[in-house]
C-alpha cells in the first residue's frame, strides 16, 4: 500500500517550495564551502553527509510539527520559557566556549544552543500576549509591560554572550508589536529607549573592552584559575564587570573597524587579523556579476566560517548577482507568504505566531546578508536554513513546521469576514 507524499507534506505548498529550494541551496553551498572542514577531518564527504543528515532530521521535525494543532503551542510556551531561562543560566555557568563566546551546552552527548530555543519561546510568548490584549482600537496599555516581563530576562542572559542574537530578538519583538497594533506612541518610545540603551551599551563596551580581546580573555581565564587554585575569596568589582562583559573587547574591535572612515589600500590590508571581512570582499568582488559557477569558489579556502556566517559571500562568488537576488527573493517570498497565511486566520494567536516566525527567519537572514556585504559589523548570525549548523538548522526547520501547522489547523476567516474587512 502506497502512502501519498501529500499525506506527509501538507500545509501551504508555497512555503514547502521555498523550504525545498533553501535546502537545495544549503546542500550545494555547504558542500562547496567546507574545504577547511574537509582538510581538518581528512574526509571529503564527511561535512556534506553530516549536514545532509541534520537537514533530514530537520525535515522530519518539520513534518511532525506541522501535524500539531497550532492551539497546542500555547500550552508549551511556559515550559519553553522556563527551559530557556534555565539553560541560558547553564550556558553562562558551565557552557562550552568557542571563539571566546560561551554559547553551547552538552546534554546526553549532544550540543545545542539555548539561545535558539529562547528565540522561539519569545516569539510564542509575544504572540500570546498580543492576541490576549487585542481590543477594537489596538492593544491594551499594559501590553508592552507584559511583553517586557516575558522577554527581557531571556534577552539579558543572551546579551552577555551573544549581542547580535539579543539585538535580533528585540528587533523581531518590536516588529511583532507593530504588526500587533501596539500604539504608535509606545513604539516610538521603545525606539527612543532602544537608541538610548545602545548609546549606553556602546559606552560600556568602549569603557570595559580591551584592545586585544583574545589576549584579555586568556588573561582573565588564567587569573580566575589562579584564584581558584589559591582558594581566595576576594572579589574585585572591576574584574567582576570585566568578567560579565568579557566579550566587550570583541564588540569594541568590530565597532571600531566598521565605523572607521579610513580606507586601507589593498596592499596594506591585514588578511590575518581581518580575514573574514577581507576574504568576504574578495569573494564578492571576484564574482564579476555572473559568478564562477557552483563549486568554483576560491575564497572558501581562506574565509573563516565560509560555510556558516559568511556563506552568502560564497553564494555571490559562485552564483553571481543572479544567485544573490534569488536567495533574497526566497526569504522575501517566505515573509509575504506568512503574511498571507496570517491574513486568512480568524483568531489572533496563530496570525501573530506565523508572522513572528516569518519575521524571525527573514530578519536573521537580512542580518547575515548585510554583514556579508559590509552593511553591518561582523556578527555570529548564520543564514537560516542555508548555513551549516546543528541546533539552528533543526530549530529553524521546526519554525517552518509551526508555520505550516498554522496554515493547516488555524481557523480560517469566512468570505463575509474578508469582505467586511475589505
Amino acid at each position: 500500500m502506497r502512502i501519498p507524499l501529500a499525506n506527509f507534506f501538507k500545509g501551504d505548498k508555497v512555503i514547502w517550495m521555498i523550504f525545498f529550494f533553501l535546502c537545495v541551496i544549503s546542500v550545494m553551498e555547504v558542500f562547496s564551502s567546507s574545504s577547511m572542514l574537509v582538510y581538518d577531518e581528512s574526509n571529503y564527504w564527511g561535512p556534506l553527509t553530516k549536514h545532509a543528515f541534520i537537514l533530514l532530521i530537520g525535515i522530519f521535525i518539520a513534518v511532525v510539527v506541522q501535524n500539531i494543532d497550532c492551539k497546542y503551542f500555547k500550552i508549551v510556551t511556559p515550559f519553553l520559557l522556563l527551559i530557556s531561562f534555565l539553560t541560558l543560566i547553564w550556558v553562562l555557568v558551565a557552557g562550552q566556549t568557542t571563539n571566546g563566546a560561551s554559547r553551547w551546552v552538552g546534554f546526553l552527548g549532544l550540543q545545542f544552543q539555548p539561545s535558539e530555543i529562547a528565540k522561539g519561546a519569545i516569539v510564542l510568548a509575544t504572540a500570546q500576549i498580543l492576541s490576549a490584549m487585542q481590543t477594537e482600537d489596538g492593544t491594551e496599555k499594559n501590553t508592552f509591560k507584559y511583553i517586557c516581563t516575558a522577554t527581557l530576562p531571556l534577552v539579558g542572559l543572551i546579551l552577555l554572550e551573544n549581542l547580535s542574537t539579543a539585538v535580533l530578538i528585540l528587533v523581531v519583538v518590536v516588529e511583532m508589536m507593530f504588526y500587533g497594533r501596539v500604539s504608535g506612541k509606545i513604539i516610538r518610545r521603545i525606539i527612543g529607549g532602544a537608541f538610548l540603551a545602545v548609546v549606553i551599551l556602546v559606552g560600556l563596551v568602549f569603557l570595559v573592552g580591551k584592545e586585544d580581546p583574545v589576549a584579555n580573555n586568556k588573561q582573565n581565564l588564567t587569573e580566575r584559575t589562579e584564584v581558584k587554585a589559591e582558594g581566595t575569596e576576594k572579589v574585585d568589582s572591576t574584574s567582576f564587570i570585566e568578567d560579565m562583559f568579557h566579550r566587550a573587547g570583541t564588540w569594541k574591535k568590530r565597532i571600531v573597524k566598521f565605523v572607521g572612515s579610513e580606507e586601507v589600500p589593498p596592499d596594506s590590508f591585514n588578511l590575518k587579523t581581518d580575514a573574514q571581512v577581507g576574504y568576504s570582499n574578495i569573494a564578492i568582488a571576484s564574482s564579476e556579476f555572473v559568478g564562477k559557477g557552483p563549486g568554483n569558489s576560491q575564497a572558501r579556502d581562506f574565509l573563516p566560517q565560509s560555510f556558516s556566517d559568511f556563506i552568502y559571500a560564497i553564494i555571490i562568488e559562485e552564483m553571481g548577482l543572479f544567485g544573490a537576488v534569488v536567495v533574497v527573493l526566497l526569504y522575501i517570498f517566505l515573509l509575504f507568504r506568512a503574511g498571507r497565511i496570517a491574513d486568512r486566520c480568524e483568531n489572533a494567536f496563530p496570525a501573530f505566531l506565523v508572522m513572528g516566525l516569518g519575521l524571525m527567519l527573514v530578519t536573521q537572514a537580512m542580518f547575515n546578508m548585510m554583514v556579508a556585504v559590509g552593511l553591518l559589523p561582523v556578527t555570529g548570525q548564520p543564514l537560516p536554513l542555508i548555513s551549516k549548523g546543528g541546533t539552528s538548522t533543526i530549530i529553524n526547520c521546526a519554525y517552518i513546521g509551526a508555520m505550516l501547522s498554522v496554515s493547516i489547523s488555524a481557523k480560517k476567516k469566512t468570505t463575509n469576514e474578508k469582505s467586511a474587512k475589505i
